[in-house]
């Protein structure tokens, strides 16, 4: 539907994304099996799961934006922290399509899963937080493939949760940060 509307031929498209697509493909299939497992689970947790996502991108989107503004970022720059809880392609995408700086998102990208990784299961752990849902939804959501591989680790159910907030988060990222700069730039 996105390359209908914007009226990108597919050949067009896949002939960028060619490498990309070889390579996630497995990934893709490895990340569907254990979610398709707990689509009764995520039915039933969908309302909750669409307001955290909503909430937890506009806030990751916020911060980002809000401590680059207070350190004195250009402008360029501060676009191009914005997306840096999606996942590297889509966040890469989305700052070279509004003019930011592609490598320094790469780079806050990466920082951002390693510290997510890292950090997330510390934190949610001295909030008391043990749901496997909870514990994967949330640290897809803020540190996309890195958390994701690391929420495998606790359990496949977390990391069926982790990769569900990693996509969604993607999609969510790349519909809120164009939007978002238009209201703001």
């Amino acid at each position: 539907l996105l390359l209908y509307f914007t009226g990108t031929p597919y050949a067009r498209y896949f002939a960028g994304g060619q490498w990309i697509h070889f390579l996630l493909a497995p990934a893709t299939v490895a990340l569907a099996v254990p979610l398709y497992q707990q689509k009764e689970r995520i039915r039933r947790l969908l309302k909750p799961l669409l307001l955290t996502l909503a909430g937890g991108s506009l806030l990751a989107i916020a911060a980002s934006v809000g401590i680059g503004w207070a350190l004195g970022a250009s402008p360029s720059s501060l676009l191009s922290l914005a997306p840096k809880s999606a996942t590297a392609p889509v966040a890469m995408g989305i700052v070279e399509k509004l003019g930011g700086i592609p490598s320094l998102t790469a780079a806050v990208v990466i920082l951002t899963g390693i510290t997510g990784a890292v950090g997330a299961p510390w934190v949610l752990n001295r909030l008391g937080i043990r749901e496997p849902a909870v514990r994967g939804f949330a640290m897809g959501l803020v540190s996309h493939g890195i958390g994701t591989a690391r929420a495998f680790q606790e359990s496949e159910q977390t990391g069926a949760f982790a990769g569900l907030g990693m996509g969604l988060n993607a999609l969510m990222t790349a519909v809120l940060v164009p939007v978002l700069y238009r209201i703001f730039a």
